[in-house]
């Protein structure tokens, strides 16, 4: 029987304040659980724009209905409107999902100031901007955070060595095919990465490649073979327009015998003396533009 872990991507001021509460009623409609990431500082979405020069990016948009998704509002954000403060104005719904018995953890600070900034960041910068995110949880939960996932799967070799500090349990801010043990200059980290190992539902819509198979019918082709997995998902989609898919791909993988889980369930279930030990590399994987934190070879 396989696992499922599910974690939850939110990005924005809208995502949490509509999408979140959709997706938990959906995951308890389907007696399930999941890990929900919360970005925490000011939703500056509409300075992603910069973005229009990246390779793939226009056509993600495209494909996405990135307008219709999020909304003209937000992509105005930090542009032409001041970017809300997440953490203080939705601290109700962050808490109502703890109170829920949901897995809860961070995603970042400033997700557009994080994601198109971290790869080049110096230590200073990347340990402030976990600093921000890891303060403003313990204000609005009362407690340490212990589970980390880099918003756009963008790190740097920092990073890791920082989440020890600070005393995150486990993280999963790469994409890769199983659990492992990340290696900084030669030397392990007590922090384990736990990365996405399925495509996104919004790096399958819309794929020309795909000839015309149904993402749900995709991602369940994807993680046939009973071994273990971990799903990302996004508040502003699946818990939108893709609330509906979102919900069917739930149910297909019960019916199956997969248990659909949190990150801390799942990371408690590792044996870390056992996982391989795998540098950071920096990737692509199809449907997303850019390049991303992958899993490298084991040893490397």
């Amino acid at each position: 029987m396989s696992t499922i872990a599910l974690k939850i991507d939110v990005d924005t001021y809208r995502g949490t304040l509509d999408g979140v509460p959709r997706l938990a009623a959906a995951l308890e409609r389907c007696d399930a659980r999941a890990t929900f990431l919360f970005t925490l500082g000011p939703d500056h979405t509409g300075r992603a724009i910069k973005r229009v020069l990246r390779r793939g990016f226009l056509g993600k948009v495209r494909r996405t209905s990135v307008v219709s998704h999020y909304g003209l509002r937000t992509l105005l954000y930090g542009v032409l409107l001041p970017g809300p403060r997440i953490g203080r104005r939705c601290e109700g719904v962050l808490r109502d999902i703890d109170a829920r018995g949901f897995e809860v953890g961070v995603h970042t600070w400033d997700h557009v100031k994080w994601q198109d900034g971290v790869t080049r960041a110096s230590r200073l910068w990347t340990r402030r901007q976990l600093q921000l995110a890891r303060t403003e949880f313990e204000r609005v939960f009362g407690r340490a955070p212990v589970a980390h996932g880099a918003a756009g799967w963008q790190v740097n070799s920092y990073l890791p060595l920082l989440q020890e500090e600070a005393g995150f349990r486990y993280a999963s801010d790469t994409r890769g095919s199983s659990p492992f043990i990340p290696l900084i200059d030669g030397r392990d980290v007590a922090v384990p990465q736990l990365p996405t190992t399925l495509p996104t539902l919004d790096e399958l819509i819309g794929r020309e490649d795909l000839g015309g198979v149904d993402p749900i019918e995709h991602l369940l082709r994807c993680s046939e073979g009973g071994g273990d997995h971990v799903f990302t998902l996004h508040a502003e989609l699946e818990g939108g327009a893709y609330l509906e898919g979102f919900e069917r791909l739930l149910r297909a993988w019960r019916e199956r015998g997969a248990t659909l889980t949190d990150m801390a369930t799942y990371a408690a279930t590792l044996d870390p003396a056992r996982l391989p030990r795998c540098a950071i590399d920096s990737g692509s994987v199809p449907g997303r533009s850019g390049t991303l934190a992958v899993q490298g070879r084991a040893g490397a």
